[in-house]
């Protein structure tokens, strides 16, 4: 083992050189079975490796999770799966499962389209239901305290042989003091080491102070997930209702914008897809309700940035009181260049038909539009977002 890695280049192609060390040079404590892996694998290895790590440790079954640019589009523990959700993630032709293969079945089947091409972190070592699951999955690597012989030959047979395999030390622990650097100065604190368990829940304020063993899990994983994310900042978010792309359209919107502000591993871009809302129909359906509840919970936490729908459903959004004029966002000279819909004396939506990302990429709905919500008022990174989407290349 050695104390550094040299890599071919930081977030970007640009950014050389690139390398991750040990400061007080001591061995590094990973090990790279296979592949090569880059800066932002190991970002998501190291952020994967400590997520599951604590969730074992706060719950007592094995963890896996699914990371795509420092971020967890998944995360889960090793319980059982029923036919009903082996169909749902679609795992049923497999057989029988280990705890570690069902842990990361629910962790990938948590959001596939956020999942593909993800970075795989293990609590435990990797067994061949897993690494067979793995098999046929899109993804980058991953990272585990060890693999079963023939788990390991099944994953180096991924990728035509390029597959990023990455072993951990369990044993390792991190320095007491972390470090990071904000252009050029040095920021340090004492590492966030404070210990979830289901001693936190013991506080019950309710009348019912019955709080079932999986509902204590779903907390705790809510929790650790949670805790793990929210260090970081949200450069953008949105969600598609009543509308859809293909997954190269929502990775334009997602990894790649991310990519396009600059990679900065203390950012991510949030996505949510896959919603629809009959708006007449007199009374909501189990999924109308999800729907709306996605929305509503998105802008009580001022995290909404805008919405990609059809114009049909545009009347009924505007009913929500939630939709920005866009005269607050883009400069008149602008605005008027583009394909904007006027509804109740605002500049309430644009057309996309026009817009590079409806050439590059299909959308479902025939009149597509793009609303911006006013949760955040930043008006800059708004009209960042749309430069972007309708062709502006440089955001400015």
């Amino acid at each position: 083992m050695a104390s550094e890695m040299q890599l071919k280049y930081g977030c970007n192609p640009n950014q050389k050189p690139s390398r991750i060390f040990m400061a007080d040079n001591s061995d590094l404590p990973i090990t790279v079975l296979n592949g090569k892996p880059g800066y932002i694998n190991l970002l998501d290895a190291f952020n994967g490796w400590q997520l599951v790590r604590e969730l074992k440790q706060a719950t007592g079954y094995c963890a896996a999770t699914s990371f795509k640019h420092v971020s967890p589009a998944g995360a889960a523990i090793g319980k059982p799966l029923s036919d009903t959700l082996k169909k749902i993630y679609f795992v049923d032709d497999l057989g029988e499962l280990s705890p570690l293969a069902c842990a990361y079945a629910r962790a990938r089947g948590a959001d596939r389209m956020s999942s593909y091409g993800d970075f795989i972190a293990l609590s435990d070592v990797c067994d061949v239901p897993t690494a067979k699951m793995i098999q046929r999955e899109v993804s980058d690597g991953i990272i585990a305290p060890g693999y079963e012989p023939e788990a390991l030959e099944i994953l180096k047979s991924k990728r035509k042989g390029t597959y990023n395999i990455i072993q951990i030390d369990p044993s390792y622990e991190p320095a007491a003091l972390e470090r990071k650097q904000v252009f050029g100065v040095t920021f340090e604190q004492g590492r966030n080491n404070l210990k979830i368990d289901e001693s936190m829940l013991e506080n019950i304020v309710t009348e019912n102070k019955n709080l079932p063993e999986d509902k204590k899990h779903d907390l705790l994983i809510s929790l650790i997930t949670t805790i793990a994310d929210n260090q970081k900042e949200v450069l953008v978010s949105g969600i598609f209702i009543n509308n859809a792309t293909s997954q190269a359209g929502y990775d334009h919107l997602q990894q790649d914008y991310w990519t396009f502000c600059g990679s900065d591993k203390d950012t991510r871009v949030d996505l949510v897809t896959g919603r629809s809302i009959n708006f007449n129909s007199e009374t909501l359906s189990q999924e109308d309700a999800a729907a709306f509840m996605a929305v509503a919970s998105m802008i009580a936490a001022r995290t909404l940035d805008y919405i990609i729908t059809d114009e049909d459903s545009l009347d009924d959004f505007m009913g929500q009181e939630i939709i920005l004029d866009l005269k607050e966002i883009l400069p008149e000279q602008e605005l008027a260049a583009l394909d904007t819909i006027e509804l109740d004396g605002i500049t309430a939506a644009i057309r996309l038909e026009s817009s590079d990302f409806a050439r590059n990429y299909p959308l479902a709905a025939e009149k597509s539009v793009l609303l911006i919500v006013g949760c955040t008022q930043d008006f800059q990174k708004d009209a960042a977002f749309i430069r972007y989407v309708m062709g502006n290349g440089d955001g400015e």
